[in-house]
């Protein structure tokens, strides 16, 4: 019974402060946008250059 005492406060503190946590990363747009980083990562807008580029354009690759 007496860890009952010691227990409670701790997880209500622990409950605050995941609380404040989430407040805190919505606030500061961490959740805003969770689908833009991955489509940039597949999204290639440079354009190859040099011999190796000249060589692929000539095979029809590019």
């Amino acid at each position: 019974m007496e860890s009952v005492y010691l227990l409670i406060p701790i997880s209500v503190l622990l409950v605050f402060g995941i609380a404040a946590a989430f407040w805190w990363s919505v606030k500061s747009g961490q959740f805003d946008d969770l689908e833009g980083p991955g489509f940039k990562v597949l999204m290639d807008d440079e354009v190859p250059q040099g011999k190796v580029a000249e060589r692929d354009e000539k095979a029809g690759k590019i």
